[in-house]
């Protein structure tokens, strides 16, 4: 695979040159004040942007936010990203009104040398992400109309075929971010020949939404330690009765086969959180996994877990993690993810975290992101890399 990066696009020159950034800047925001609650997303681009910035070029920066349907709808307007872009970046982020109308043509006319722009949400869009190739297209052909060159430094969108990430790349001379660049890099070392104990921590609500990836990974690690609320169905189907925690009955059967395919590689939680409610004062103790009383729903793994979990991390040299092992936004269901965490963070390995809720648990939890040795931007896009399917935005990236 050959993928040109920016340092390529930068020995070119790009001085005075319109440069499409297709960014990943889908961050949280506080549904009252609309405040941003978490700008990691935001952080993660600003080592391409700078480089662009510095080297003189005039940055198009474009991103989705949320999922708005198709039109502009104002909770999902990117405004509040531009604010705090131009915070980090120590300069003005000049704000088009709409995405390829008039505001963004003479926002983007008007940039100067050094200079960004942050394009309304693509999501007010039809056709990004259209499932029609010619109205993809046509879109795709105004936005690169904003270009001379199109970097693309969205990982958390790139298995998407949508046209910001798919169809532009094929319109305009294309390379990698930094960002981007990094995730395949670190990637391609998982699905490699990673260095063994190799140690895969799944966690989550729904074992169908991880069930292609542990398929993908059972044969190629040492251990998968399950967790978080996917691993009320495999309990079930060890024999276990689960209360009214989170159940998946059509995939008990499916756990059954699995348990039964790699036998002593699964290894699930032994005693369990149990509330009464699924709310953060719910009244709670910790049960053996194979004793969750009928009216009581599991919401984190227990302390007896947390310390089998840590006691083979301990010994891992390849980690990766995805998902949650419990309701970490509640402080009383937290304890087993920050566990679970911690122990990742003391192993001697290459610990990769899996973006998604894994990465909004690192920082809401307040652990030191630099104790990992990669945190991605994109849950969904690492799961699907790791599963072995084509991503169209790497796709459309390959020379």
């Amino acid at each position: 695979m050959t993928i040109r990066n920016l340092d390529d696009l930068l020995a070119e020159g790009v001085s005075g040159r319109r440069v499409l950034v297709r960014a990943d800047l889908n961050v949280p925001l506080d549904k009252q004040s609309g405040e941003i609650t978490d700008d990691g997303r935001i952080r993660a681009v600003l080592p391409t942007l700078s480089a662009l910035v510095k080297a003189g070029a005039r940055v198009v920066v474009c991103s989705h936010l949320g999922r708005p349907k198709g039109a502009p709808d104002p909770q999902f307007s990117l405004r509040p990203v531009a604010g705090r872009l131009g915070e980090l970046l120590d300069a003005p982020v000049h704000f088009a009104e709409d995405t390829v109308g008039d505001s963004a043509r003479s926002t983007v006319d008007a940039l100067a040398d050094g200079q960004v722009a942050l394009l309304e949400n693509l999501r007010f869009n039809k056709g990004e992400t259209s499932k029609d190739s010619a109205e993809r297209g046509a879109f795709a052909d105004q936005l690169a109309a904003f270009g001379e060159a199109y970097v693309d430094d969205a990982f958390g969108a790139v298995h998407r075929k949508h046209a910001s990430v798919y169809d532009v790349p094929a319109r305009l001379p294309h390379v990698a971010g930094r960002l981007v660049l990094r995730e395949v890099e670190v990637l391609s070392r998982l699905t490699g020949a990673p260095e063994r104990p190799y140690v895969v921590v799944l966690g989550g609500s729904k074992v169908s939404d991880k069930l292609a990836v542990i398929e993908a990974l059972l044969p190629t690690v040492d251990r998968l330690l399950i967790g978080g609320g996917m691993c009320f169905t495999f309990l079930k189907a060890q024999g276990h009765e689960v209360g009214t925690s989170l159940l998946e009955e059509e995939m008990v059967e499916t756990c059954r086969n699995l348990l039964e395919r790699a036998p002593g590689k699964i290894m699930l939680p032994v005693d369990v959180v149990a509330a009464d409610a699924f709310a953060p004062d719910a009244a709670h103790d910790t049960v053996p996994a194979d004793g969750i009383p009928s009216h009581r729903l599991g919401l984190d793994i227990g302390p007896e877990t947390v310390a089998g979990f840590a006691a083979v991390l301990s010994d891992a040299k390849t980690i990766f993690w995805n998902g949650p092992m419990g309701v970490f936004e509640m402080a009383a269901f937290a304890n087993g993810t920050r566990g679970v965490a911690e122990a990742i963070t003391k192993a001697d390995a290459f610990s990769v975290v899996g973006g998604g809720d894994s990465a909004a648990a690192v920082r809401a939890l307040g652990l030191d992101e630099s104790s990992f040795g990669h945190i991605s931007t994109g849950g969904g896009a690492s799961l699907e890399y790791l599963e072995g399917k084509t991503l169209p935005g790497i796709a459309a990236l390959e020379n």
